[in-house]
Order: structure tokens, then sequence, then C-alpha cells
């Protein structure tokens, strides 16, 4: 297993390089540096200003490579954002000033907050209503509860939050519509809302897709098997296509990596909740380019890592599977 691990992270380095570099294409080749000052500074920035502004931030290097006189050949945007991401140093925000770090060090436990209650309460909803579908499949129950699901599907994540704000919050007054605070106890009333919403948001969809698994797994040669020496629906559904249908589940389950650690941007913005994904809906609405990129690289990191959490897991379920 250990010569798998070294050989997957040295897989990491040429796939963070490759999206590092369309990162860079899409902000600095793509457009050029001069029409980011001015998105940050203003259409009224003197030209001093501008070149205060991309000094300060090393953006008038040459992109690529430096053939300036004196200068270092790599020398350059392109390499030193490498260099930097290389030593995890995320620089500073284009607009603020603010180190990057400090503004991924403050948002992470307000993302955790809402992103891990949602995940382990939305998993566990989901596998045990798509297992109970699988128990009345092709009842008038199992029709129903696939009609919901893609009714709940069919609705955009807008609605829900609207829905929310405007009707539970709001009209109710039962949780606050707006705002988030950390107070022990307390803290719950700015969980609760935020949470439903999102565990609702991805319900059909992943009740639809693992009661798909589990209705393919419960068609395999040993389940009949099973059935034929009397085992009970209840053991059957627990034990064999629960467990069998759990690397199915893995795949699914550990893409959530990166949700978890940059939270949900939609609903962090809405209710005010100042996690990563807030954070980045702010940068991206104020062109704080340095930060977007920043989250980019750690998404590729963080996507990269579940993968590998995966393959992991994979061989810890299943005995057949070896990591070489």
């Amino acid at each position: 297993m250990l010569t798998y691990l070294v050989r997957r992270l040295l897989y990491v380095i040429p796939i963070v390089f490759g999206v590092m570099l369309v990162t860079f294409t899409l902000f600095f080749v793509l457009q050029s540096p001069e029409a980011m000052a001015r998105n940050v500074l203003g259409k009224r920035a003197n030209p001093e200003n501008i070149r205060v502004w991309m000094h300060e931030r090393g953006y008038d290097k040459p992109l690529i490579l430096n053939t300036r006189t004196g200068e270092k050949l790599f020398d350059s945007i392109f390499f030193n954002q490498i260099k930097s991401f290389a030593t995890f140093d995320l620089g500073k925000s284009d607009v603020t000033g603010r180190q990057i770090k400090e503004v991924l060090r403050q948002g992470v436990v307000p993302s955790l907050l809402i992103t891990l209650p949602a995940f382990f309460v939305g998993l566990t909803i989901s596998v045990v209503l798509s297992l109970y579908l699988v128990f009345l499949r092709h009842s008038p129950i199992d029709t129903a509860g696939v009609f919901v699901c893609v009714c709940l599907m069919s609705i955009p994540a807008m609605v829900y939050i609207i829905f929310g704000q405007g009707v539970i919050a709001l009209a109710f007054n039962y949780f606050p519509a707006f705002g988030f605070d950390v107070k022990g106890f307390s803290t719950l009333k700015f969980l609760i809302l935020p949470v439903t919403l999102m565990v609702v948001f991805h319900l059909g969809r992943d009740v639809r897709l693992y009661r798909a698994i589990f209705l393919e797994e419960i068609a395999q040669d040993y389940i009949r098997t099973a059935q034929a020496k009397g085992v009970s629906n209840s053991r059957l559904l627990l034990t064999h296509v629960l467990k069998n249908g759990t690397i199915s589940l893995i795949t699914l389950t550990v893409s959530y990596l990166p949700l978890l650690i940059l939270g949900s941007l939609l609903i962090e913005n809405f209710f005010g909740i100042p996690g990563l994904g807030n954070a980045l809906f702010l940068a991206i609405q104020t062109t704080d380019f340095a930060t977007v990129r920043a989250f980019v690289f750690v998404g590729a990191l963080l996507i990269q890592a579940g993968y590998i959490a995966t393959d992991i897991c994979y061989a810890l379920v299943d005995p057949r599977i070896r990591l070489s």
C-alpha cells in the first residue's frame, strides 16, 4: 500500500500543476494584469496607481519567462505563483490585502458547522429511505417515493432558500433568517435551518441514486441464493445489499470532501454565514482574483485527497481489493 500511496501522491503534482496552468491562463492570458487592476481600483484609476498596484503584487513581471537584462529567467508571474503555492504561501487578497491563509482559517469552522451535520444527516436519511424503497420495490409506495424524489430534484436550490428565509424564518419567526454567532448551544438556532435546507437540496438526488445502486445489487445471484436459504428481507437488505453496495456509496460520499471543507456558496451567502463559501462568493463579486486562485488550488488538493481516500476505503471495505 505504501508504494501505491507514494505513486498516487506523485500523480497529484502534475494534476495540480495543470489546474494552476489553466487558472493562470484564465486570469493572466485571456485578460491583462492592467485590466485586473482597473477592475479593483475602478475605471478612473490613473496610470501611476495602476503601476503601484501591479508592482506590489508582482503583476508587473513578464508572464512566463523573464528575458529582461540582469533579471532571473524564471522571475515571472507564472513561476512566482507556482513557487508560492508549492510552499503553501497563498499570498494576499487583491482587494483587501488580507492574508488568504487567515481568510481560510477563519472561515473553515463556520463552514464545517454547516456542512458536516448536513452531510451525515443527509447520508443517513438517504440510505434509510432508499433501502425502504428497495424493500417495497415495485409497490405504490416505491412509485410515489421515486416521484417525490424527481420533484425534489426539479426544484432549484434558490427556491428552497427563499422558502426557508421567507416562510419558515420570517413569517413564522422560528429561526434567524440572517446572521451567525458561535456561542455554545445558542449557535444551534443559526444552524438548524441552513443544515435542513442543505439536506433537502440533495435528498431527492441521493435517494434516487442510492435506490438504483441497491436495486442493482439486489438483482445479483448471491441475493437469490440467500433468499432461497430463507434469509429474512430485513437481514438481506442490511447485511448483504447495504454491505456490498458500500463500494458505490464510498465513491459518491467521498466526493463530498471538497464541499465539506469549502462550504456551501449559496447557503452561506444568503444566510450571512462567514464561511469559506461566503468568502469565495465575495471574492468573485469583488473580482478578487488572488483569493479565487487560492481557493482553486486548495480545492484541487482536496479533490485529489478525496480520490486517494476513496481508494483506501475501497481496500478497507472489500478484502478482494489490493492497493499495489
